[in-house]
């Protein structure tokens, strides 16, 4: 049996103010609508729950046994959907995020302390993986990539820094013993220090200058997967063993130490920086809202 919880509601109005004006005051509501109400219920469980007369209304046996039971049932209601409230003013619950592990490194650590500690009652959940992936079958509630991997029908926040380069560099006894590339394709001849995403491909290391753009897929002697772990390939590159190629930031420190030295700067790809993607709807979750704020309240 389907019984409106309106209904319910009226009658424990009614049945509790001892009459149908009296909770019609107190619900803020007309006391025809009440009746109505209380006359569906009955209707619908084919037994009188109120005795009325002109000067007073009160439940029948079957109706007190309703009232007891429904008064706590209906309060434990109230609750559930104060807490519900409490989620749209008050942001908390748990935040699926699925990241590239490049951004993993590179975009949250600048994000992720002053959001937490922004919103405690949220719990962060991180899915770090490169393959790019359907959110709603991953049970994810957003996730970052770069434009050019983005859908069509999902919204996008930027996120992180909005320009990034793709830079190359190797260290200067490594150069010093095979010479320091003029142009994209001497990259050839030399040992180059890859990587790969987790679905096994290896894309081709892209270079512009002006108005060319040149794609050279180089040869070496070492690679690694996923290509979030490109941190290795630096490490080898500082051992003189090869030329490594991956996001300034993460070269920056060598490059200004010098214990790496930039090759083919002039020609270094710039990008648009990453985007923050969830499907397009209108009720986002509260702590994928307060999430959107948060980080379009950062300054670019």
């Amino acid at each position: 049996m389907k019984t409106d919880l309106g209904d319910l509601d009226a009658f424990v109005a009614v049945a509790r103010a001892g009459g149908f004006r009296e909770a019609a005051r107190v619900e803020g509501v007309s006391a025809s609508s009440l009746s109505e109400a209380v006359r569906r219920l009955e209707q619908q469980l084919g037994l009188r729950l109120l005795n009325r007369t002109t000067r007073s209304v009160r439940a029948t046996e079957a109706g007190q046994g309703l009232l007891d039971r429904l008064e706590p049932a209906l309060g434990e209601v109230r609750a559930a959907l104060d807490i519900v409230d409490g989620y749209r003013d008050r942001p908390a619950g748990t935040l699926r995020l699925n990241v590239p592990v490049a951004a993993v490194r590179l975009v949250l650590p600048a994000i992720v302390p002053g959001f937490l500690a922004t919103y405690p009652e949220i719990r962060l959940e991180i899915t770090a993986e490169d393959s790019f992936v359907d959110l709603i079958a991953a049970g994810c509630d957003a996730g970052i990539r770069y434009d050019e991997r983005l859908e069509q029908d999902m919204i996008a926040v930027p996120i992180g820094p909005r320009v990034q380069r793709f830079a190359v560099a190797a260290a200067p006894s490594y150069l010093d013993r095979r010479g320091r590339p003029s142009h994209p394709r001497d990259l050839l001849g030399h040992d180059c220090l890859r990587f790969r995403f987790s679905s096994g491909a290896r894309h081709p290391w892209e270079f512009q200058r002006g108005d060319e753009v040149v794609h050279v897929d180089p040869p070496g002697p070492f690679e690694i997967r996923p290509a979030g772990e490109i941190g290795l390939a630096i490490d080898i590159a500082l051992g003189g063993v090869g030329i490594v190629a991956a996001f300034e930031t993460w070269l920056r420190p060598h490059l200004d130490a010098g214990t790496l030295e930039p090759v083919l700067e002039d020609w270094w790809l710039s990008f648009t920086g990453p985007f923050l993607y969830f499907p397009g709807r209108r009720l986002v979750p509260p702590p994928l809202r307060a999430f959107v704020d948060y980080i379009k309240s950062r300054p670019a």
